[in-house]
């Protein structure tokens, strides 16, 4: 019965930056591995990159060098600091459990367009 909410996106160029932000009602996650998750037009949705309850991290390889992740646990928070965004990155993001993955929040979308 935890809740993410998800906010940051908007609308950039081509090589502009977005911080996403994910907060967890309901419960707090200290000992979750948490993960950020995206979902473009007609595609599935997929891993984009995710956050061990230590702060170990990893991302897609479309990603990787131009996107972090990172927690605050005492805030219940997890981020992902997008930079060189590409077209290719418009998508709408969510956030979750990445082990067990509960409800998921409305997402929050970034369009990337010339």
């Amino acid at each position: 019965q935890v809740q993410f909410g998800e906010s940051g996106g908007g609308s950039v160029q081509p090589g502009g930056s977005l911080r996403l932000s994910c907060a967890a009602s309901g419960s707090i996650f200290s000992m979750y591995a948490m993960g950020w998750y995206r979902q473009a037009p007609g595609k599935q949705r997929e891993l984009v990159a995710s956050i061990s309850s230590g702060g170990s991290t990893n991302y897609a390889g479309s990603v990787k060098g131009r996107f972090t992740i990172s927690r605050d646990n005492a805030k219940n928070t997890v981020h992902l600091e997008m930079n060189s965004l590409k077209p290719e990155d418009t998508a709408v993001y969510y956030c979750n459990d990445f082990v067990h993955r509960g409800s998921w929040g409305q997402g929050t979308q970034v369009t990337v367009s010339s």
